[in-house]
């Protein structure tokens, strides 16, 4: 019991710190895309300035409008990529993990048979280990 204040005190104090270096990184993360979103909003004053000197106000407006929804269309895109992506190496790794778990089933269950008799037991249970090692090799060549 006697070194169990102190192991407290030191785990409170290391808890402590981790609470204010927490406030204080998310404090200036926040600055920073505080400044962020000010730069992008000035870049995008300037290019409407720029394209409304050449073009004039309302083209401006409408080509920096197109632009935007351009990019939007982009990111919308390339995350329905991303997750088609990610859907088909989930639906990959449950083919692999069901494949793997029918094999172990079919062992398990074929291997009193086996042992029951010795003649098969000495041709069918190399048969089957040779044929569960290029089951998994095949699937994991894939």
């Amino acid at each position: 019991m006697g070194l169990l204040a102190p192991l407290a005190a030191l785990l409170g104090l290391e808890a402590g710190n981790l609470v204010s270096h927490a406030k204080s990184t998310a404090l200036i993360y926040g600055l920073i895309a505080l400044f962020n979103f000010a730069a992008a909003a000035f870049l995008v004053a300037a290019g409407y300035m720029a394209l409304a000197d050449i073009f004039g106000a309302i083209i401006a407006a409408l080509i920096l409008a197109g632009v935007f929804l351009l990019l939007a269309l982009a990111v919308y895109l390339g995350s329905m990529i991303g997750r088609g992506r990610h859907q088909r190496d989930l639906a990959e790794k449950r083919r692999a993990s069901e494949k793997g778990a029918l094999i172990s089933t079919a062992a398990i269950t074929a291997l009193p048979l086996l042992a029951r008799t010795p003649g098969l037991l000495r041709l069918g249970l190399p048969a089957v280990a040779i044929a569960a090692f290029l089951l998994l090799r095949d699937s994991k060549d894939e």
